[in-house]
């Protein structure tokens, strides 16, 4: 049955082996059994030298003198207690040596059964000095193999293909353009993501060169909620066509406890990879949330989801063989395993950092507070783009170990959102919010325009909300709701123009009719 496997799925998935997990590119090569069970050799071999070492001595003996042991039948009959010679089995054990058999009493048929009110007789039993077996019958069972559970594909043999061929890799300008297209302002992030992507595939696409191993280029990314950073990293792993993992940092702990372990990482890549081991070991992780685990400050118990955490990423960052689940969050004997090597794997590394702004504060207030050139204390209280002027110490004081902040060497900030940049937000990007509203209602043949006035009053309340780009869809959606569910009763409607009195609630859109 497992061959027959094999042949629908050709060949291309690995096979594994249901009592070790281990996959045939590390076990080797599977014996299949009824029931569509795989089971390497090494299994196989431990399961046959557990029954010599336990039941040999018995097995021995019957394949002696079967006729003297009970017959075998299958599960669910009995035994027929006549069938059993026992002089013929007392003399086999004896020889066997085996001594600790429990006896088992089966009444005899022919026993006299007692008459109403007297009492009951003693029963003639029948002693046997072997215990019963019954074989099970493997292909009853059931298809309870890993038809239905993932599958990982198998390894190429041989040199490895690059995701990416070198002359396929677009320039580090190519990769900002593309990029502008789609992501407003935040100059200085894309030019520094385009450069370190551009890096990271000629050195996946090359290997060495001149003997000269070229190292990672793993990035963290700070900036405040709703400035883009996801978004910056979904359009690039769509633009170079890799796989990406997002994942969020608040989920991790130490392996052993509640939560997520940190293979999940790399798991959540391979799935993405569609189980192909090449492909996700050349993907891009973005770990979002990166400083939910700096190190508790005061804390007397065990850092079981900061410290620790950060400890545990240090071997994927750098580059290792990873044991990852397959289909699961953490590992446990139900779940099979592959290794995928990291060293290949971009790591992008988000978070807000709330805080930092007063730990740069003190810093740059502290280094320029005496002398002749002594600057204000209070001069950079008010600086919006103070996260531009972070520093490793500003991070390893915020939490950060040093051997995890030496793994990302590429760090960068994000710029706030002010009001210009949301304006641009709703209606500048290929899939601006805006264009997505027009599209809908050219669909039932309307126009839809916005004033000027009114773009800049939905930029001012988004500000009001602190979220970032994220309020603007909120507060599209709300005045919106309205036109989408009126307009298409009335086929005379040609173009709705929104207009800062209906943002404000004091108006209605202007609705025009065709002509």
């Amino acid at each position: 049955m497992g061959d027959n496997v094999n042949k629908k799925d050709g060949g291309e998935y690995e096979e594994f082996c249901m009592m070790c997990r281990r996959p045939e590119s590390l076990a080797g090569k599977m014996l299949h059994l009824p029931g569509n069970i795989q089971v390497c050799s090494h299994c196989m071999d431990s399961m046959t030298k557990l029954i010599d070492e336990n039941y040999g001595d018995i097995l021995n003996g019957a394949m002696t003198n079967p006729s003297a042991f009970m017959r075998i039948t299958p599960m669910n009959q009995t035994a027929d207690p006549s069938a059993v010679d026992e002089a013929a089995a007392d003399r086999i054990v004896k020889e066997a040596g085996v001594t600790d058999l429990t006896a088992t009493e089966v009444e005899d048929p022919e026993a006299p059964t007692e008459a109403p009110g007297q009492e009951a007789a003693p029963r003639d039993t029948v002693k046997k000095a072997i215990p019963r077996f019954s074989f099970i019958n493997l292909a009853d069972m059931g298809d309870f193999g890993l038809s239905g559970k993932p599958k990982v594909k198998k390894r190429s043999k041989g040199e490895r293909k690059p995701l990416l061929a070198l002359e396929d890799i677009p320039a580090p300008h190519k990769i900002k353009a593309m990029l502008d297209e789609y992501v407003v302002g935040q100059e200085h992030a894309k030019k520094v993501m385009s450069v370190a992507v551009y890096n990271h595939y000629k050195r996946v696409a090359t290997g060495t060169t001149d003997n000269i191993e070229i190292e990672k280029s793993n990035m963290l990314m700070i900036g405040p909620t709703g400035c883009g950073k996801t978004y910056l990293v979904k359009t690039l792993a769509r633009l170079l066509d890799v796989p990406l993992a997002i994942t969020d940092a608040t989920s991790l702990t130490e392996a052993g406890y509640i939560g997520d372990d940190i293979e999940s990482v790399v798991s959540k890549l391979l799935a993405a990879a569609g189980n192909d081991v090449d492909k996700a070991e050349q993907g891009i992780i973005f770990i979002d949330e990166i400083d939910k685990i700096a190190k508790k400050k005061e804390t007397h118990s065990r850092d079981v989801s900061g410290e620790s955490v950060q400890q545990g990423m240090l071997k994927l960052l750098e580059g290792a063989d990873i044991e990852v689940p397959i289909g699961a969050s953490s590992k446990n004997a139900m779940v099979p395993t592959t290794t995928i090597n990291t060293s290949n794997i971009l790591f992008i590394c988000g978070g807000a950092f709330p805080g930092l702004e007063e730990i740069i504060e003190d810093r740059i207030n502290k280094q320029t507070s005496i002398g002749f050139n002594a600057e204000l204390k209070g001069k950079f209280n008010k600086d919006k783009n103070i996260l531009s002027k972070v520093a490793t110490e500003d991070i390893r004081k915020y939490g950060m170990i040093p051997e995890f902040v030496g793994r990302l060497p590429m760090i960068y900030t994000l710029e706030g959102l002010d009001k210009d940049m949301l304006v641009q937000i709703l209606k500048e990007p290929k899939n601006a919010i805006l264009k997505q509203y027009q599209k809908l209602l050219e669909l039932d043949e309307v126009k839809l325009c916005f004033d000027e006035d009114a773009l800049e009053m939905i930029a001012e309340k988004a500000m009001e909300r602190e979220t970032g780009a994220r309020a603007l869809r909120s507060i599209i959606d709300e005045f919106m709701l309205d036109i989408m569910y009126e307009i298409p009763k009335d086929d005379n409607i040609g173009c709705v123009t929104i207009t800062k009195a209906y943002i404000e609630g004091k108006g209605a859109p202007l609705i025009e009719l065709r002509t």
